[in-house]
């Protein structure tokens, strides 16, 4: 189906209020045009405001995207350099657009051992934009989800300690609270690009009920008809929730 098809047919039907996306594939896309690495990157960036804001104009609440994860420091310096370049790039390239469509972005993730010029990035992002309730866009940069889920814990065990809640009224919905996520809906989509069928760390409390969709596209040719199939897809999957199917 074209994308007018899909557009008609996935408005039918209930959408994904929050999708989330591991955005793989930027080097390999440029490997395969005998580019650099650092220009996949490049076109990868590019590529990620269009498809959020055609997310948005589509009727999705919540996107978030898997930009860098705590364990891509172990890749050469001068490529850690590009991608944190480009962080500071996208920002101010698209501080305007983003107002205007009334983005809520915040970035997510370990502080250290981010340098001050993104840490300020950061700040000045969650800040500007904390009014703002119509569409959540969230960028996880130097995130991983096991030091998530280990930071929440330390917070819950403070809390007891200090009395500000009970540890027999923990449970899932409590401890979600404390999770960089807690301001945004349910995840009920993860799409990950470039053929890799793993969930590399990524969102693991959040994932627990979510749909999974592997596409072989790479990040960079990752294409509005691309997001539309993954939400059709979505939307053809039975989803139980540990129940058995309605008579």
């Amino acid at each position: 189906m074209n994308k007018t098809e899909l557009l008609k047919e996935i408005n039918q039907k209930p959408l994904p209020k929050h999708i989330a996306i591991i955005l793989d594939g930027n080097g390999r896309w440029a490997k395969k045009r005998g580019l650099p690495r650092n220009l996949g990157h490049k076109a990868g960036a590019k590529n990620l405001f269009n498809i959020v804001k055609y997310a948005y104009e589509i009727g999705i609440k919540a996107v978030t995207v898997f930009a860098f994860s705590t364990e891509n420091w172990n890749r050469p310096k001068e490529e850690i350099d590009y991608l944190m370049e480009e962080a500071l790039k996208f920002k101010e390239e698209y501080r305007k657009k983003i107002g205007e469509y009334k983005f809520r972005v915040k970035i997510i993730g370990e502080r250290s051992p981010l340098n001050e010029e993104i840490l300020k990035l950061i700040d000045e992002t969650n800040e500007t934009t904390k009014d703002n309730d119509e569409f959540y866009f969230t960028i996880c940069l130097n995130y991983g989800s096991k030091q998530e889920i280990i930071n929440a814990v330390k917070k819950v065990v403070n809390d007891v300690k200090s009395g500000l809640i009970k540890e027999e009224d923990i449970n899932d919905k409590m401890f979600e609270n404390y999770l960089y996520t807690n301001e945004l809906p349910p995840l009920d989509l993860l799409i990950r690009t470039s053929g890799e069928e793993r969930i590399s760390n990524f969102l693991l409390w959040q994932l627990a009920y979510a749909e999974l969709y592997f596409t072989k596209t790479y990040w960079p040719d990752f294409s509005k008809v691309n997001l539309l199939e993954a939400i059709h897809h979505f939307q053809n999957r039975k989803r139980r929730f540990g129940g058995l199917d309605k008579e």
